[in-house]
Protein backbone atom coordinates (compact mmCIF):
# COMPACT_ATOMS: atom_id res chain seq x y z
CA UNK A 1 0.00 0.00 0.00
CA UNK A 2 1.37 3.52 -0.82
CA UNK A 3 0.68 5.77 2.10
CA UNK A 4 0.11 9.45 1.68
CA UNK A 5 3.83 10.41 1.89
CA UNK A 6 3.57 13.88 3.04
CA UNK A 7 0.80 12.51 5.99
CA UNK A 8 4.07 9.35 6.83
CA UNK A 9 6.48 12.18 7.30
CA UNK A 10 4.66 13.98 9.30
CA UNK A 11 4.04 11.68 11.71
CA UNK A 12 7.67 10.19 11.25
CA UNK A 13 9.20 13.36 11.46
CA UNK A 14 7.65 15.09 14.05
CA UNK A 15 7.52 12.71 16.66
CA UNK A 16 9.93 14.40 18.89
CA UNK A 17 8.29 17.48 18.10
CA UNK A 18 4.69 17.34 18.43
CA UNK A 19 3.10 17.52 21.81
CA UNK A 20 2.14 14.13 22.52
CA UNK A 21 -0.59 13.16 25.45
CA UNK A 22 -0.05 11.52 28.37
CA UNK A 23 -1.17 8.14 27.24
CA UNK A 24 0.80 8.70 23.24
CA UNK A 25 3.70 9.19 25.12
CA UNK A 26 4.26 6.12 26.42
CA UNK A 27 3.67 4.34 23.13
CA UNK A 28 6.69 2.35 21.64
CA UNK A 29 8.40 3.39 18.24
CA UNK A 30 6.75 0.14 16.57
CA UNK A 31 3.07 1.62 17.87
CA UNK A 32 4.19 4.87 16.19
CA UNK A 33 5.14 3.32 13.13
CA UNK A 34 1.59 1.43 12.88
CA UNK A 35 -0.11 4.82 13.38
CA UNK A 36 1.88 6.28 10.28
CA UNK A 37 0.81 2.69 8.09
CA UNK A 38 -2.61 3.39 9.37
CA UNK A 39 -2.42 6.73 7.53
CA UNK A 40 -3.10 5.47 4.37
CA UNK A 41 -6.39 3.83 5.51
CA UNK A 42 -7.63 0.29 6.69
CA UNK A 43 -7.75 -1.17 3.36
CA UNK A 44 -5.72 -3.93 2.19
CA UNK A 45 -5.37 -2.77 -1.46
CA UNK A 46 -1.77 -1.02 -2.96
CA UNK A 47 -3.55 2.39 -3.88
CA UNK A 48 -3.97 5.26 -1.81
CA UNK A 49 -4.31 8.73 -3.47
CA UNK A 50 -5.72 10.59 0.10
CA UNK A 51 -3.78 14.11 -0.92
CA UNK A 52 -5.96 14.02 -4.18
CA UNK A 53 -9.08 16.93 -4.05
CA UNK A 54 -12.96 15.13 -3.49
CA UNK A 55 -13.63 12.68 -6.96
CA UNK A 56 -16.94 10.94 -7.63
CA UNK A 57 -16.58 7.24 -7.43
CA UNK A 58 -17.44 7.76 -11.24
CA UNK A 59 -14.23 9.00 -11.43
CA UNK A 60 -11.98 6.80 -13.41
CA UNK A 61 -9.13 5.39 -10.82
CA UNK A 62 -6.13 3.91 -12.07
CA UNK A 63 -4.14 1.33 -9.41
CA UNK A 64 -0.71 2.58 -8.45
CA UNK A 65 0.44 -1.06 -8.33
CA UNK A 66 0.19 -4.55 -9.16
CA UNK A 67 -0.47 -7.10 -6.13
CA UNK A 68 1.77 -9.32 -7.62
CA UNK A 69 4.86 -7.37 -6.27
CA UNK A 70 3.55 -7.40 -2.68
CA UNK A 71 4.36 -9.94 -0.13
CA UNK A 72 1.09 -11.07 1.52
CA UNK A 73 1.62 -10.98 5.46
CA UNK A 74 -2.35 -11.96 6.00
CA UNK A 75 -5.39 -13.63 4.56
CA UNK A 76 -6.12 -17.51 3.51
CA UNK A 77 -5.03 -18.34 0.50
CA UNK A 78 -6.38 -19.36 -2.48
CA UNK A 79 -7.28 -22.78 -3.10
CA UNK A 80 -7.01 -24.60 -6.39
CA UNK A 81 -10.17 -24.89 -8.41
CA UNK A 82 -12.78 -22.65 -10.69
CA UNK A 83 -15.05 -20.29 -9.73
CA UNK A 84 -17.65 -18.87 -11.26
CA UNK A 85 -20.16 -16.02 -10.41
CA UNK A 86 -23.37 -15.64 -12.66
CA UNK A 87 -26.36 -12.34 -12.26
CA UNK A 88 -29.66 -14.25 -12.41
CA UNK A 89 -31.38 -11.18 -13.23
CA UNK A 90 -31.13 -9.65 -16.37
CA UNK A 91 -31.03 -5.80 -16.55
CA UNK A 92 -31.43 -4.23 -19.87
CA UNK A 93 -31.33 -7.29 -21.44
CA UNK A 94 -28.00 -8.26 -20.29
CA UNK A 95 -26.58 -10.10 -17.05
CA UNK A 96 -23.19 -11.09 -15.83
CA UNK A 97 -21.28 -14.06 -16.28
CA UNK A 98 -18.16 -14.37 -14.83
CA UNK A 99 -15.06 -16.85 -13.94
CA UNK A 100 -11.56 -17.23 -11.83
CA UNK A 101 -9.21 -20.26 -12.27
CA UNK A 102 -7.13 -20.87 -9.34
CA UNK A 103 -3.87 -23.13 -9.80
CA UNK A 104 -0.81 -23.76 -7.57
CA UNK A 105 -2.58 -20.95 -5.09
CA UNK A 106 -2.24 -18.46 -8.19
CA UNK A 107 -5.19 -16.87 -10.57
CA UNK A 108 -4.11 -18.56 -13.54
CA UNK A 109 -7.29 -17.17 -15.68
CA UNK A 110 -10.06 -15.42 -15.51
CA UNK A 111 -13.32 -14.26 -17.83
CA UNK A 112 -16.09 -11.84 -17.94
CA UNK A 113 -18.92 -10.92 -19.92
CA UNK A 114 -22.44 -9.59 -20.26
CA UNK A 115 -25.05 -11.79 -22.32
CA UNK A 116 -28.45 -11.68 -23.28
CA UNK A 117 -31.13 -14.30 -23.02
CA UNK A 118 -29.70 -16.41 -26.17
CA UNK A 119 -25.75 -16.53 -24.80
CA UNK A 120 -24.95 -13.55 -27.19
CA UNK A 121 -22.01 -11.01 -25.94
CA UNK A 122 -22.60 -7.64 -25.29
CA UNK A 123 -19.06 -6.48 -27.32
CA UNK A 124 -21.31 -8.25 -30.46
CA UNK A 125 -23.86 -5.92 -30.34
CA UNK A 126 -22.90 -3.07 -32.31
CA UNK A 127 -25.90 -0.79 -32.10
CA UNK A 128 -25.35 -0.82 -28.43
CA UNK A 129 -21.61 -0.28 -28.93
CA UNK A 130 -22.33 2.63 -30.86
CA UNK A 131 -24.61 4.59 -29.12
CA UNK A 132 -23.04 3.66 -25.23
CA UNK A 133 -19.61 4.61 -26.78
CA UNK A 134 -21.03 8.28 -28.32
CA UNK A 135 -22.55 8.92 -25.13
CA UNK A 136 -19.63 7.61 -22.38
CA UNK A 137 -16.82 7.47 -24.95
CA UNK A 138 -16.50 3.89 -24.56
CA UNK A 139 -18.32 0.75 -24.78
CA UNK A 140 -18.47 -2.87 -24.42
CA UNK A 141 -15.85 -3.96 -26.78
CA UNK A 142 -13.15 -1.35 -24.90
CA UNK A 143 -14.46 -1.88 -21.20
CA UNK A 144 -15.08 -5.50 -20.63
CA UNK A 145 -11.85 -6.79 -21.92
CA UNK A 146 -10.19 -3.30 -19.99
CA UNK A 147 -11.96 -5.07 -16.81
CA UNK A 148 -10.90 -8.86 -16.82
CA UNK A 149 -7.10 -7.90 -18.08
CA UNK A 150 -7.09 -5.28 -14.93
CA UNK A 151 -8.20 -8.44 -12.66
CA UNK A 152 -5.57 -10.81 -14.26
CA UNK A 153 -2.79 -8.10 -13.38
CA UNK A 154 -3.89 -7.27 -9.95
CA UNK A 155 -4.87 -10.98 -8.79
CA UNK A 156 -6.63 -11.14 -5.18
CA UNK A 157 -6.19 -6.91 -4.92
CA UNK A 158 -9.28 -6.38 -5.95
CA UNK A 159 -9.47 -2.97 -4.76
CA UNK A 160 -6.47 -2.04 -7.06
CA UNK A 161 -8.66 -3.05 -10.18
CA UNK A 162 -9.17 0.16 -12.92
CA UNK A 163 -12.27 2.07 -12.61
CA UNK A 164 -12.76 2.80 -16.98
CA UNK A 165 -13.92 6.01 -17.30
CA UNK A 166 -17.40 5.81 -18.89
CA UNK A 167 -17.97 2.17 -17.46
CA UNK A 168 -18.05 3.23 -13.42
CA UNK A 169 -20.74 1.31 -12.59
CA UNK A 170 -20.23 -1.52 -14.63
CA UNK A 171 -16.25 -1.39 -13.14
CA UNK A 172 -17.96 -1.35 -9.39
CA UNK A 173 -20.10 -4.23 -10.08
CA UNK A 174 -16.98 -5.50 -11.34
CA UNK A 175 -14.31 -5.41 -8.59
CA UNK A 176 -17.47 -6.57 -6.03
CA UNK A 177 -17.63 -9.82 -8.18
CA UNK A 178 -14.17 -10.34 -8.41
CA UNK A 179 -13.92 -9.76 -4.83
CA UNK A 180 -16.45 -12.41 -4.27
CA UNK A 181 -14.93 -14.83 -6.39
CA UNK A 182 -11.48 -14.05 -4.24
CA UNK A 183 -13.77 -15.43 -1.15
CA UNK A 184 -15.02 -18.76 -2.70
CA UNK A 185 -11.30 -19.33 -3.81
CA UNK A 186 -9.93 -18.73 -0.15
CA UNK A 187 -12.80 -20.88 0.77
CA UNK A 188 -12.60 -23.50 -1.54
CA UNK A 189 -15.72 -22.70 -2.68
CA UNK A 190 -16.49 -23.98 -6.44
CA UNK A 191 -20.27 -23.96 -6.12
CA UNK A 192 -21.51 -21.30 -8.41
CA UNK A 193 -22.57 -17.52 -7.50
CA UNK A 194 -25.62 -16.44 -7.86
CA UNK A 195 -26.00 -12.66 -7.72
CA UNK A 196 -30.06 -11.82 -7.39
CA UNK A 197 -28.97 -8.50 -8.87
CA UNK A 198 -33.13 -7.39 -10.36
CA UNK A 199 -34.17 -8.66 -7.01
CA UNK A 200 -35.09 -6.09 -4.33
CA UNK A 201 -33.83 -5.88 -0.79
CA UNK A 202 -35.66 -7.89 1.59
CA UNK A 203 -35.87 -6.29 5.29
CA UNK A 204 -33.28 -7.20 7.87
CA UNK A 205 -29.90 -6.44 8.63
CA UNK A 206 -26.88 -7.73 6.72
CA UNK A 207 -23.41 -7.24 7.92
CA UNK A 208 -19.71 -7.77 7.10
CA UNK A 209 -16.37 -7.56 8.41
CA UNK A 210 -12.76 -8.20 7.86
CA UNK A 211 -10.71 -11.34 10.16
CA UNK A 212 -7.80 -9.59 9.65
CA UNK A 213 -6.20 -6.02 10.98
CA UNK A 214 -4.02 -4.08 8.69
CA UNK A 215 -2.08 -1.67 10.64
CA UNK A 216 -4.02 -2.08 13.62
CA UNK A 217 -7.24 -1.87 12.10
CA UNK A 218 -10.34 -4.27 10.64
CA UNK A 219 -13.48 -2.89 8.95
CA UNK A 220 -16.66 -3.89 10.17
CA UNK A 221 -19.33 -2.89 8.46
CA UNK A 222 -23.66 -3.22 8.25
CA UNK A 223 -26.34 -1.91 6.57
CA UNK A 224 -30.23 -2.27 7.79
CA UNK A 225 -32.74 -2.39 5.50
CA UNK A 226 -36.81 -1.30 5.71
CA UNK A 227 -39.44 -1.06 3.47
CA UNK A 228 -36.73 -2.53 0.65
CA UNK A 229 -34.46 0.41 1.48
CA UNK A 230 -31.02 1.14 3.38
CA UNK A 231 -32.50 3.03 6.51
CA UNK A 232 -28.76 2.55 8.46
CA UNK A 233 -25.25 2.13 7.03
CA UNK A 234 -22.74 1.28 10.11
CA UNK A 235 -19.37 0.89 8.27
CA UNK A 236 -16.60 1.73 10.96
CA UNK A 237 -12.98 0.60 11.68
CA UNK A 238 -11.93 -1.27 14.72
CA UNK A 239 -8.90 -2.46 16.97
CA UNK A 240 -8.43 -4.98 18.71
CA UNK A 241 -9.97 -4.13 21.68
CA UNK A 242 -13.19 -3.18 19.35
CA UNK A 243 -12.25 1.00 19.80
CA UNK A 244 -13.85 2.86 16.94
CA UNK A 245 -10.74 4.57 15.08
CA UNK A 246 -13.11 7.89 15.26
CA UNK A 247 -12.58 7.75 18.94
CA UNK A 248 -8.82 7.75 18.08
CA UNK A 249 -8.53 11.90 19.23
CA UNK A 250 -4.44 11.90 18.42
CA UNK A 251 -4.89 10.18 14.91
CA UNK A 252 -7.62 12.30 14.13
CA UNK A 253 -6.08 15.38 14.75
CA UNK A 254 -2.62 14.42 13.23
CA UNK A 255 -4.44 13.17 9.83
CA UNK A 256 -7.27 16.07 9.85
CA UNK A 257 -4.39 18.60 10.04
CA UNK A 258 -2.43 17.00 6.85
CA UNK A 259 -5.39 16.04 5.09
CA UNK A 260 -7.96 17.91 5.71
CA UNK A 261 -10.08 15.06 6.67
CA UNK A 262 -10.12 12.24 10.15
CA UNK A 263 -11.80 9.28 10.28
CA UNK A 264 -14.86 11.16 12.66
CA UNK A 265 -15.57 12.84 9.08
CA UNK A 266 -15.10 10.66 6.62
CA UNK A 267 -16.97 7.86 8.28
CA UNK A 268 -19.76 9.92 8.72
CA UNK A 269 -19.57 11.32 5.05
CA UNK A 270 -19.81 7.35 3.68
CA UNK A 271 -22.27 5.96 5.90
CA UNK A 272 -24.79 9.09 5.08
CA UNK A 273 -24.18 8.97 1.71
CA UNK A 274 -25.20 5.62 1.46
CA UNK A 275 -28.43 5.91 3.17
CA UNK A 276 -29.19 9.21 0.77
CA UNK A 277 -28.19 8.03 -2.47
CA UNK A 278 -29.15 3.97 -1.84
CA UNK A 279 -26.41 3.20 -4.39
CA UNK A 280 -22.87 3.02 -3.88
CA UNK A 281 -21.63 3.97 -7.30
CA UNK A 282 -23.18 7.35 -6.63
CA UNK A 283 -21.29 7.36 -2.88
CA UNK A 284 -18.60 10.51 -3.56
CA UNK A 285 -14.96 9.12 -2.84
CA UNK A 286 -13.97 11.72 0.04
CA UNK A 287 -10.74 13.70 -0.22
CA UNK A 288 -8.18 12.50 2.42
CA UNK A 289 -9.57 9.18 2.78
CA UNK A 290 -9.71 7.93 -1.18
CA UNK A 291 -8.80 4.38 -0.06
CA UNK A 292 -11.02 3.76 2.91
CA UNK A 293 -14.12 4.81 0.78
CA UNK A 294 -13.11 2.38 -2.08
CA UNK A 295 -13.54 0.08 0.28
CA UNK A 296 -16.59 1.49 1.85
CA UNK A 297 -18.22 1.07 -2.33
CA UNK A 298 -16.64 -2.53 -2.72
CA UNK A 299 -18.26 -4.10 0.79
CA UNK A 300 -21.36 -1.50 0.18
CA UNK A 301 -21.97 -3.55 -3.33
CA UNK A 302 -21.73 -6.73 -1.57
CA UNK A 303 -23.78 -6.05 1.37
CA UNK A 304 -26.81 -5.29 -1.30
CA UNK A 305 -26.14 -8.24 -2.79
CA UNK A 306 -26.77 -10.24 0.25
CA UNK A 307 -30.17 -7.91 1.22
CA UNK A 308 -31.10 -9.02 -2.58
CA UNK A 309 -30.83 -12.55 -1.51
CA UNK A 310 -32.37 -12.33 2.02
CA UNK A 311 -29.19 -13.82 3.19
CA UNK A 312 -28.86 -12.56 6.53
CA UNK A 313 -25.41 -14.87 7.47
CA UNK A 314 -22.37 -12.94 8.73
CA UNK A 315 -19.82 -12.77 5.75
CA UNK A 316 -16.39 -12.74 6.96
CA UNK A 317 -13.15 -11.26 5.41
CA UNK A 318 -10.08 -13.00 5.32
CA UNK A 319 -8.85 -9.65 3.86
CA UNK A 320 -5.34 -9.96 2.05
CA UNK A 321 -3.06 -7.91 3.99
CA UNK A 322 0.46 -6.89 2.09
CA UNK A 323 3.60 -6.06 3.91
CA UNK A 324 5.24 -2.39 2.53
Amino acid sequence: MKCNTKFANFIQKGYRKMKLSKTLASISIIALSALTLAACGSSSSSKDSSSSKTTSSKTAKKSSSSAKAQKQTAGAPLKDGDYTLDETGYDHGYKVEMGMTVANGKITKTTYDYVDKNGKSKTKDTEYEKTMKKQAGVGPKEYIPALNNSFKKNGTNTNAIDVVSGATDSSLTFKNYAQQLVQAAQAGNTKKIEVQNTAKMKDGTYTLEQENYSHGYRTVFSIVVSGGKITQSKYDNVDKNGKSKTQDAEYEKSMKKVNGVGPKEYTKKLNDALVKTQKPAEVDVVSGATDSSDTFILYAEQLINAAQAGNKTPIKVSNIVYAE
